[in-house]
């Protein structure tokens, strides 16, 4: 019986790949109900409804893409520095073109993304701060990467630090979906700084079909755990980053930030990861009367279980 190739319509897929969002499949976009002043419109957009997990899908799709349309991916394998969810998504997608991946990953990055990385293939390779001396511990990652791609000709790195693939991505996808689905009314755009993609891409197309449209970033404290999250105070400005098309920068830290995620768990019944409560934190402060706040929830909780066994201690555990 031969029956019709992909079919979005009846959810019927001849690729895993084919499930990746883009205008004509976005990702949801869910609306807090229990958090906010009643009066504020706060809506989370859920990229990890992707099929690798996280934002970082859209990034990695068209970093090899970019590489791939450029030449410079034949009979290369790839390097990349990564917090987790690009090496992911890297990893998936490496996977399906028999390609190998080296991801360099920061040592406190959580065990369950070095896990998942090593599953779909990828080698992971950790720095310890003393291992690649540059002016920031959290560049070391980066560092090494480099390192990798300049002294061997078989290995390209993506650089999803510098390269423009990675704010193409989210000015061709993310802000498109953001634009459609609250119907040209999104006033205000809430994520986390990191490569500086999703803020510079979504940034700009949301500018260019309104200028009003306030862009707020969401900066971790120095010394912080919200992998994914840069604070600029203790790494180097992304390349990519583009500071014109934002307004605000928020600082929020750890206990906020986890607070905040535990408050999405219980209250919404949302199973995020911890830079999800640093981006709903830093929404919250915001004017109730602001308009239309949307605020990017990049991954779930199910890769920080380890952290949040932590913080959560002893609560929730029968009393002897």
């Amino acid at each position: 019986m031969t029956i019709t190739p992909t079919d979005t319509r009846l959810r019927r897929y001849e690729d895993i790949r084919d499930l990746m969002a883009g205008p004509a499949e976005p990702t949801p976009l869910v609306r807090l109900r229990h958090l906010p002043d009643p009066d504020a419109s706060l809506y989370l957009k859920l990229e990890w409804m992707s099929p690798f997990g996280s934002i970082k899908d859209r990034t990695a799709r068209y970093l090899l893409d970019g590489l791939e349309a450029a030449g410079l991916l034949d009979g290369k394998d790839i390097v990349e520095p990564t917090s987790g969810n690009t090496g992911i998504a890297l990893a998936a997608l490496a996977a399906l073109r028999g390609i190998r991946l080296i991801a360099t990953v920061p040592s406190g990055v959580p065990d369950e993304k070095k896990v998942l990385m090593r599953m779909l293939g990828a080698e992971v390779w950790e720095t310890p701060d003393d291992l690649c001396p540059v002016d920031s511990p959290k560049d070391g990652a980066i560092a090494l990467a480099r390192a990798i791609a300049a002294s061997d000709p078989r290995f390209v790195m993506p650089n999803q630090y510098a390269n423009g693939d990675n704010v193409r991505a989210h000015y061709e996808t993310t802000g498109p979906e953001i634009w459609t689905q609250t119907d040209g009314e999104v006033a205000v755009f809430v994520a986390g700084l990191g490569t500086g993609g999703t803020l510079t891409g979504v940034g700009r197309y949301l500018k260019e079909r309104n200028p009003e449209v306030r862009i707020v970033a969401v900066e971790p404290q120095p010394g912080h755990r919200l992998p994914g999250l840069k604070s600029l105070r203790e790494a180097k400005t992304p390349e990519i980053l583009d500071w014109s098309v934002i307004d605000e920068v928020v600082e929020v830290g750890d206990d906020d930030a986890y607070a905040r995620t535990k408050e999405l768990y219980r209250r919404e019944a949302l199973m995020v990861g911890p830079s999800t409560g640093a981006i709903v934190h830093a929404a919250l402060q915001l004017d109730p009367a602001a308009g239309l706040v949307v605020g990017v929830s990049p991954d779930s909780g199910f890769k920080y279980t380890s952290y949040f066994a932590d913080i959560l201690g002893d609560e929730g555990l029968p009393t002897p």
